[in-house]
């Protein structure tokens, strides 16, 4: 079966990014035919329901994973409907029903589309493609890592961004099928957004009051469970910055790199500025640019009046 996401470049980040004298890698999925990561593992997840039978999917998005949802399900034949909540911008919205989708606006965040999305499945008899939390999804993600080890670049951390959790699932079981166990993963999250560093804390998931940040793609106020399980036996590090450090990270990397990404990837990119001191073990870590279609120049310019940088 033909994957519906493409092997993205693996560059060597400019000295202009991160500073000379350093070994960064980058993963470009800011590139997939989506415009962001989800393509791996919505693309590997719909082809997968399709073949066993699904006539139709239904997915619960802030943006991204309903873009390559209907991406997916139109390059498989199948109608798809995308539930988004109210703070998915309408430049979004019309990515989703370009790509052949019908688009539904129910609730305030992710949580509540999620659940009317989950109805609107058993009404329809369709197959409801969860953003983050399905096995099949970290498969698919999981090629990120498959595709650096074909390269045969060495790499010696991984640092993501992480929302509901479905992207650092997968880069752990991308290192652990490969037999880099011993690779440590940083997961970086926005303040606002943080449910992972809150389910670390606590133990258990956690689900926020509400999403602050503005960084709505990690939107996720409860993480999978799945991620808490990989952080009992795989080092992930959480780091949590502002939304003013992510977008600030967002404007070097487009500087840097010309390639625009939204807040929720600038999170992992302003890791390595926001604790330097974590990355003085690290001689080559490689970074996921995970990439997202919520950015435009005029946005990424309104945030950074926003925020006063």
């Amino acid at each position: 079966m033909r994957t519906l996401h493409v092997d993205t470049p693996l560059l060597r980040a400019p000295p202009s990014l991160f500073g000379a004298g350093r070994s960064v890698w980058l993963k470009m999925d800011a590139l997939q035919p989506s415009g962001s990561f989800k393509m791996r593992g919505v693309g590997r997840l719909v082809q997968q329901r399709v073949t066993e039978g699904a006539r139709a999917v239904v997915c619960a998005s802030g943006g991204n994973a309903g873009v390559a949802a209907a991406l997916a399900a139109q390059a498989c034949g199948v109608p798809a409907m995308i539930v988004v909540g109210q703070t998915t911008a309408a430049a979004v919205r019309e990515a989703m029903g370009a790509g052949g989708a019908s688009v539904i606006v129910h609730g305030s965040v992710w949580d509540e589309a999620h659940e009317h999305a989950m109805a609107l499945a058993r009404e329809q008899g369709a197959v409801y493609v969860h953003p983050f939390d399905d096995p099949l999804l970290w498969d698919g993600h999981a090629t990120l890592i498959d595709e650096t080890v074909h390269a045969g670049v060495t790499f010696d951390a991984v640092v993501t961004s992480v929302g509901g959790g479905g992207l650092l699932a997968g880069i752990v079981e991308g290192l652990h099928r490969n037999g880099l166990r011993h690779v440590p993963v940083i997961a970086v999250e926005t303040e606002g957004a943080a449910s992972f560093a809150a389910a670390l804390a606590a133990g258990a998931p956690v689900t926020l009051p509400a999403i602050t940040s503005i960084a709505t793609s990690l939107g996720a106020k409860r993480v999978a469970q799945r991620v808490l399980d990989l952080a009992r036996e795989h080092e992930i590090v959480s780091v949590v910055v502002s939304d003013a450090q992510a977008v600030a990270a967002c404007s070097r990397f487009a500087d840097a790199m010309r390639v625009l990404v939204e807040p929720a990837c600038g999170a992992a990119l302003a890791a390595l500025d926001a604790q330097p001191a974590l990355f003085e073990r690290f001689e080559a870590p490689l970074f996921e640019v995970c990439g997202g279609i919520g950015v435009t120049t005029a946005q990424l310019a309104a945030w950074r009046q926003q925020l006063g940088i």
